[in-house]
């Protein structure tokens, strides 16, 4: 027997891998940054084939992570967590830096930052393990760091279906599509405290993020995640 709900238990932290390769740089949302030896010093990260930063990685065998505060806007999350660095400039618009070697990394809302240098790497299916011996790694911010743990319960974040810790039995929306799964009593609660007007909420079924408006406008694009109208739904106050 398998409960899926064991698998919430597991903490994790929230992290921005990025990487490039030439002139082309690439970034996305992780959970699965982790330290693995100490002597030497080495780290990995899991990510999805699909990605096209796991893709970057491979072709330059190096890769840097910015571990996420706590202060981090769902606007920067959804940036590199619900978008594709091969149609969109991540790293535009928002504040970054580079390691010794060239390779970015995002300084905004940012706690720590680590730049890699691929060791091995290993092909579980659907994902690549990166391991990697820890080259820099500096703080940079005394904020907390945000835990996964966090994202989900006070930020109202979903998972990527790309995601290693994805569970696609706890994230099937009403329109029977693989996404993330509505929380009403939380959309309440961040309501009850930002102080919206009006009667309903509109809640995005892709990365959750709410709209304090009665109706939306039948051209409105998620600010976080990119996706249409037709995606939210309407939640009552």
């Amino acid at each position: 027997m398998i409960d899926n709900a064991a698998f919430r238990t597991i903490s994790y932290g929230l992290f921005i891998i990025s990487s490039r390769f030439g002139d082309t740089y690439a970034g996305c949302v992780a959970n699965t940054f982790q330290q693995v030896t100490s002597s030497p010093l080495q780290v990995s990260v899991t990510l999805n084939k699909e990605n096209y930063t796991t893709q970057v990685i491979q072709q330059s065998g190096r890769f840097c992570a910015s571990v996420l505060s706590e202060q981090a806007p769902m606007e920067l999350i959804g940036r590199f967590g619900f978008h594709t660095s091969s149609e969109l400039n991540k790293f535009d618009g928002i504040s970054w830096d580079q390691d010794e070697a060239g390779f970015p990394y995002v300084s905004e809302c940012c706690v720590a930052w680590f730049s890699v240098r691929v060791v091995q790497t290993l092909d579980v299916g659907t994902h690549m393990i990166f391991v990697g011996e820890v080259e820099s790694a500096l703080p940079i911010d005394a904020q907390p760091p945000m835990t996964y743990a966090y994202y989900h319960q006070v930020k109202g974040g979903k998972t990527p279906a790309r995601a290693s810790s994805f569970l696609p039995t706890e994230a099937q929306s009403d329109t029977g599509k693989t996404n993330g799964a509505i929380d009403t009593q939380a959309a309440n609660s961040e309501f009850a405290g930002g102080g919206g007007k009006g009667r309903y909420a509109w809640q995005c079924q892709v990365c959750g993020h709410i709209e304090y408006v009665d109706e939306l406008p039948e051209d409105f694009v998620c600010p976080v995640c990119g996706v249409g109208r037709e995606m939210f739904v309407r939640i009552e106050l």
